[in-house]
């Protein structure tokens, strides 16, 4: 979906990355980032957010919390981040960014919120009074006030299947004063997910009855008194939905795929973010008029129906039409050794580079993450090899038992 968005607007991407394969530079089964551009992106994300007076949080599970696409992002101006789970934190702690919210999607472990507690995240989103304990009593050990965000849920809200929980946002007044009374913490906000979505028939990013939600607990909240209160509203975050959030009263927001131009209203509308990422793979062997290449990353984020993939499959570097084949990516519930290229052509040999343009979430695959610098200027150089935790690989050396670097 997202390839031919990449070939058209950052083909040098492509070429650079066909031409260091090709020169056993980068690793086959991998998220290849483009780090200049990714700083670009940054930068005007930031521009644009610091207009509506919106705190900027960055997430970094779709790059794997790769450490080079944090020093992009910081580079772009954007020096917090979200994290979706406690490994996330942890990654993006050590590549030198400060936690800016915490616990939101995923809530932080009871035996971990001590240890969650010492990286002082701004905001703290909990789902329940046990998890505000846990996460004040952390904050007492170590002498800090922890600012506490509560997830909110009403009737009609929609959330994905497995992501529901929250407070009621009826006694969201009740939820406030709760936090208050906790030794350590204290209530500073609210939050939802998703708070927009993407809408196929439309084409067009829409609020969500969530985002109503938030509007009307924040609206309760002022008439006894409780002004400034921090409202989160993540989801589909491009630039252009900016206007919408502030207009709702969000006070932050948390671009991810729109830091390397991959949201879906990107697949559909020239953004300012021009694209950024994209799939690595190398045909590994023929079957009669059947190519297969490499997998580990060939998990497609299914915001739109089933698609032709394409891929382009070359040992040169090109974008041209005439290398695109159609590749049957395996089904959700196999596991992705491979994917199969559709070979009548019989260009796609053994050692082609084969080329995926999707919608990613690397930190749910087995797949490495690579940030390359100097893309746009014609000087690309490696700067990161890292497993979807965001450590160092020393490929190809991490497959060598007396390697002391991380083995994936």
């Amino acid at each position: 979906m997202f390839l031919d968005l990449i070939r058209r607007r950052n083909p040098k991407f492509i070429e650079a990355v066909q031409i260091l394969h090709q020169k056993g530079q980068l690793p086959a089964n991998a998220f290849i980032l483009d780090l200049d551009v990714i700083q670009s992106n940054a930068a005007l994300f930031k521009k644009q957010a610091d207009k509506y007076g919106l705190k900027t949080f960055a997430m970094t599970k779709q790059v794997g919390r790769n450490s080079s696409f944090c020093a992009a992002i910081k580079k772009g101006g954007i020096d917090k981040v979200v994290a979706v789970d406690m490994a996330g934190a942890i990654a993006c702690h050590r590549a030198g960014l400060t936690i800016g919210h915490l616990g939101h999607l995923v809530q932080v472990p009871r035996a971990e919120a001590n240890f969650a507690a010492t990286l002082k995240p701004d905001y703290w989103t909990v789902f329940n009074q046990e998890k505000a304990k846990e996460a004040s009593s952390g904050a007492k050990i170590i002498k800090h006030d922890q600012a506490l965000m509560a997830r909110i849920r009403a009737e009609g809200d929609v959330f994905y299947k497995g992501h529901e929980g929250g407070f009621l946002a009826k006694e969201i007044i009740k939820t406030a004063n709760m936090f208050d009374e906790l030794d350590g913490g204290h209530f500073a906000g609210i939050t939802t997910f998703p708070a927009l979505l993407f809408d196929i028939e439309s084409g067009e990013v829409k609020p969500t009855p969530n985002l109503h939600t938030l509007t009307l607990a924040r609206e309760t909240l002022e008439k006894v008194g409780r002004h400034n209160i921090e409202v989160n509203a993540p989801g589909t975050t491009s630039s252009a939905v900016l206007h919408a959030l502030a207009n709702a009263g969000a006070t932050q927001c948390e671009p991810g795929n729109g830091l390397h131009g991959t949201t879906p209203l990107h697949a559909v509308e020239d953004l300012p973010e021009l694209p950024a990422m994209l799939y690595l793979s190398e045909v590994s062997h023929q079957v009669d008029n059947l190519s297969y290449c490499f997998g580990g990353g060939l998990y497609i984020d299914p915001v739109f129906p089933d698609y032709d993939v394409k891929a382009i499959v070359s040992i040169e570097p090109t974008v041209s039409d005439k290398d695109l084949l159609s590749v049957e990516i395996p089904a959700a519930e196999a596991i992705d050794y491979y994917a199969i290229i559709d070979n009548v052509s019989g260009h796609a040999k053994p050692g082609s580079t084969v080329i995926f343009g999707f919608r990613s979430q690397a930190f749910v695959t087995r797949a490495l993450t690579v940030g390359v610098s100097g893309i746009q200027s014609g000087n690309p150089k490696v700067e990161a090899i890292e497993n979807p935790f965001g450590e160092t690989v020393n490929w190809p050396n991490a497959f060598n038992p007396n390697n002391k670097e991380v083995i994936i």
